[in-house]
């Protein structure tokens, strides 16, 4: 997999920004990064701190850029941009706070186009990550929400499941004047079975996407379920070049006896390789089991539906896991 990603990003020279720059597992993938020569990494932070960390950890970052929240010459542009783009909700007094901060300057270096792509949250949560993406970067067009995928991985095999990191649940957005619905929850969960199908096709799978549920075609009742269902016939319409089906359980999902006895003629069911969880506790537990009891390994989560590849990390990722997620969200720009 990991193969396929570098040979991308030799083709297009890209630059990953981190925002804990002093941290000493990002010290350490930025060193192999920048040994192996085919992602530029820039580091924020004070120069000094930053020097100091790797020089204590053994790890050889001479030329990297070091850009510096608090002395950098492009700081007051920044602000003008993120008053532009807050539209009235935050001062520029505000927006200067905001950009002291490591994971809003990082961000907006992605903006104003110094960095190609950003990773963050080895030392602060996902919301922390997320929220300036939201603010600074924004949906891509035709987006409405931001969701994650994890791709799993166990030799050959590859799948990849959202959203397990990022949507607790999907409920409809209500114009509160008129009462109208202006986006449903099932609008909502069919775009993230569009993201995740869109991200596997990225890492080389051929999407055959099933929407999950305790029950397979009708055979249980719930209003989960028939968010499952509905969302499953709204991801048709807009991804008609992709097998999608459900709802189906599980069982019916990866096994091919049962996926047709319950769901007979289904080009998914048995076969499903992109799994769609209704919410994000079954998701999570579900990438989760894979993981731990099935042998696959986890990658992610990936952030699906910005305009420019910002990924979270786990605050107890390691080196290796740092590298690998650095690989990833830049060869996905």
């Amino acid at each position: 997999m990991f193969e396929n990603l570098i040979e991308i990003l030799k083709a297009s020279p890209r630059k990953i920004v981190y925002t804990e720059g002093t941290d000493a597992r990002i010290l350490e993938s930025a060193a192999r990064l920048k040994k192996d020569g085919f992602l530029t990494p820039v580091l924020v932070g004070s120069p000094e701190a930053v020097k100091a960390a790797a020089a204590k950890g053994g790890f050889d970052i001479a030329g990297l850029e070091i850009l510096d929240p608090n002395n950098y010459d492009r700081f007051d542009e920044m602000v003008r941009k993120m008053v532009e783009l807050r539209k009235g909700k935050m001062t520029p007094e505000e927006c200067a706070d905001s950009l002291k901060k490591s994971n809003y300057f990082g961000t907006m270096l992605v903006k104003i186009g110094v960095a190609d792509a950003l990773l963050g949250g080895a030392t602060y949560s996902t919301a922390d990550t997320v929220r300036p993406a939201l603010q600074l970067i924004k949906t891509k067009p035709g987006a409405h929400l931001v969701s994650s995928c994890f791709i799993m991985v166990r030799g050959d095999e590859l799948l990849a499941m959202g959203d397990c990191a990022i949507n607790i649940d999907y409920q409809d957005d209500v114009d509160k004047a008129t009462g109208e619905v202006k986006f449903s929850a099932a609008d909502k969960l069919a775009e993230v079975g569009v993201e995740t199908a869109h991200t596997a096709k990225k890492f080389g799978i051929a999407p055959k996407v099933a929407f999950l549920s305790y029950s397979t075609k009708g055979s249980g009742k719930g209003t989960s379920v028939d968010l499952a269902r509905d969302a499953c016939e709204k991801c048709k319409v807009l991804v008609p070049e992709y097998d999608v089906d459900g709802e189906m359980q599980f069982d019916a999902a990866v096994s091919p006896t049962v996926g047709q006895l319950k769901f007979p003629g289904s080009k998914v069911a048995g076969y499903a390789n992109t799994f769609i969880f209704p919410e994000i506790q079954s998701g999570n537990i579900g990438y989760k089991i894979a993981q731990r009891l099935g042998g696959f390994a986890a990658y992610g989560p990936i952030l699906q539906g910005l305009n420019a590849p910002i990924n979270d990390l786990s605050r107890g990722c390691n080196a290796e896991e740092v590298y690998q997620m650095s690989i990833i969200t830049a060869a996905l720009k």
